[in-house]
């Protein structure tokens, strides 16, 4: 899904108006999609407080409260301003919602039933610079009760104070859990300044406002879903997939059996781990899958004869020098099967020289620290954005730049931003996970840059649903997000 800038935007809905669409209207179906996107992402009803201002984000809010009310939900409309000081349509939707007053005191969750849920309506893309009262208390209001009460802000299009062009956040900014962004999501989303304000980011579609053909792009699930056809009927486990994963090493052996978790989940007919012998039993002992085959290996040389259809390489490979470094090396130097280069195959290419032997068969997973070592002195003072465009203009190949907004782009290709994940993800093994389902998608047949792309949204997409099982950000474990992909796949297929 296309990224736009403000004016853009506004074009557009001046387009709609003119082809005989109503503002109405659009509010209407925005509002009404952004509150049933709200009780799929949210289904426990609690309470919900629609922060308004006096424009048409605060109109988009209202409207969400009745799709909210409808599923059970307790509702407030807060804002500092009398019903006749809002804009016409905003006061239309107060109306219609019925036996609800403005209330102008600050909101005190006090026998409000659980969970609670912030709709920050305030300001809308065309508002510029700091915040000022009274918006700028109720801004305050919402940042203490996501801290003090453990609310869930959720912005409508963009978090109040947030330039939509730009994505600097003004002083006194809404920090947002979730941004539901209205028809196309605006560039300042994804900035990499904007990342604590704007949190997670869902798409609320509108048919009116056509999403831009070229650029840079927000991965979302309406975009994926052509991806991930149903499987025929006849499929066989050798249809379905090869992958064999090279890492494990002595301390690092479970690191191999979550990117084999990974590459089952994901789809894989066979999995299998290759080890070098003297860790063998090691591995064993550690626990890898019984659905996966563990081949152990005196050399990692003998990899290169196992037919797989694509080798992981490097989740808990550790360190290796002399004869296992070059037969390492020329794995990676491989281009008739593709690649996927994690962790300390990573180290490895940065330290035997990177600009040598990376080629398009290969799909890097850099964290930014890996990043660093691959591309030394050549991204200083770059964004991520900056840097992932400036490395594969350097280097063939499909990078998946891995970070709170993982950031998917390859040689002569537009970026893809990723929308899902949260920050439980912040934990050793998920980028085990991650790899080994990469895998498991590029085995299934997907070209390197969609599987990339389908990858990064169902790890981050399965971490969240982890969390609706019961799990919270500081509890969350790799093994949790792979456990929870089954529910991510089907998520993708419901546009959800």
């Amino acid at each position: 899904m296309g990224l736009i800038d403000c004016e853009g935007m506004r074009e557009l809905e001046e387009q709609a108006f003119r082809a005989g669409v109503s503002a109405e209207a659009l509010m209407d179906r925005a509002g009404r999609r952004l509150g049933e996107a709200l009780r799929r992402l949210y289904p426990e009803p609690g309470t919900a407080v629609a922060y308004l201002g006096r424009g048409n984000n605060g109109g988009d809010a209202l409207v969400a409260l009745q799709v909210l009310r409808a599923a059970g939900w307790n509702i407030v409309a807060r804002c500092p301003f009398q019903p006749l000081e809002l804009d016409l349509l905003p006061r239309r939707k107060l109306r219609e919602l019925g036996e609800v007053e403005l209330q102008g005191d600050a909101f005190v969750p006090i026998d409000q039933p659980p969970p609670l849920l912030l709709i920050d309506g305030l300001l809308g893309i065309g508002a510029r610079g700091p915040l000022r009262d009274p918006l700028c208390a109720l801004a305050a209001e919402m940042n203490d009760l996501r801290t003090r009460a453990g609310a869930r802000v959720v912005a409508v299009d963009i978090p109040s104070g947030l330039d939509g062009d730009t994505g600097e956040p003004g002083e006194g900014g809404v920090q947002a859990d979730l941004t539901a962004t209205i028809g196309i999501p605006k560039r300042g989303l994804v900035a990499d300044g904007a990342l604590n304000h704007v949190g997670r980011i869902e798409v609320i579609p509108l048919e009116e406002l056509p999403v831009p053909a070229d650029g840079d792009r927000l991965t979302t699930s309406q975009n994926l879903r052509p991806l991930l056809a149903p499987r025929d009927f006849e499929i066989h486990k050798g249809q379905a997939g090869r992958v064999g994963i090279v890492g494990g090493s002595r301390g690092m052996l479970g690191a191999a059996g979550l990117a084999a978790l990974g590459a089952l989940r994901g789809g894989a007919g066979l999995v299998t781990v290759y080890v070098l012998e003297r860790d063998y039993q090691l591995l064993l002992a550690a626990g890898v899958p019984p659905e996966a085959m563990v081949r152990p290996v005196n050399s990692y040389a003998e990899v290169a004869d196992a037919g797989q259809d694509v080798l992981v390489i490097g989740p808990g490979l550790g360190h290796h020098e002399g004869g296992e470094e070059t037969a390492l090396l020329g794995l990676l130097g491989r281009n008739d099967i593709s690649l996927v280069v994690d962790a300390d195959a990573l180290n490895l290419l940065a330290a035997a020289g990177a600009e040598e032997r990376v080629h398009r068969q290969m799909v890097l997973t850099p964290h930014p620290g890996e990043m660093g070592r691959l591309f030394p002195g050549a991204a200083d003072g770059l964004s991520r954005a900056e840097r992932a465009r400036k490395f594969v203009a350097a280097y063939p190949c499909t990078l998946l730049y891995k970070g709170a907004r993982t950031v998917v782009t390859a040689t002569g290709e537009d970026l893809h931003y990723n929308s899902t994940g949260h920050p439980g993800m912040a934990t050793g093994g998920q980028g085990d996970v991650l790899s080994g389902l990469l895998g498991a998608l590029v085995a299934g047949g997907l070209r390197l840059m969609d599987a990339a792309r389908a990858a990064a949204w169902l790890a981050g997409r399965a971490a969240e649903l982890a969390i609706e099982e019961g799990q919270s950000a500081e509890s969350l474990l790799a093994g949790d997000t792979a456990r929870a992909l089954g529910r991510a796949f089907e998520a993708l297929r419901r546009g959800c």
